[in-house]
């Protein structure tokens, strides 16, 4: 993926579904980036560009949200708000992510110890413009 220069919520949301739109079973996505840097606006169009039609919201309270539709699930997990890797097994991070749904993270800097390196890392940064640029990054 070449940098993408996002100006606006709009165009995120459609590079997010270019994204989804080229997804397969068993893919993992790691976002990195600021507070309101567009990894849920990336997301809502990664969902949508791979065929389900879920609203898409952030899972920082209920730390993850599930997506399905005929083909495939999907997986959004927050790590913003999990304070230990040991939150994520509680919850069954390994049968997510060892399944052949694909698995959105959003703060996945946080634990990178536990994404594997299948994942494609995805940098968002907040430009003094306030344009946003994506970045495909080789993990943190």
């Amino acid at each position: 993926m070449q940098d993408l220069i996002i100006n606006n919520e709009e165009a995120m949301v459609e590079a997010g579904k270019r994204a989804g739109s080229t997804t397969n079973p068993g893919d993992i996505y790691a976002l990195i980036g600021d507070l309101s840097a567009g990894k849920t606006h990336f997301t809502k169009g990664l969902v949508e560009g791979a065929g389900c039609e879920s609203p898409v919201t952030s899972p920082t309270f209920p730390l993850l949200h599930e997506y399905l539709n005929d083909n495939v699930s999907i997986y959004h997990f927050d790590f913003y708000r999990i304070n230990s890797v040991h939150e994520l097994i509680d919850i069954g991070w390994e049968d997510y992510i060892e399944s052949d749904g694909i698995c959105i993270i959003e703060w996945a800097d946080k634990f990178p110890e536990i994404i594997p390196k299948t994942a494609k890392w995805l940098q968002f940064n907040i430009e003094n413009d306030g344009s946003r640029i994506i970045h495909e990054i080789n993990g943190p």
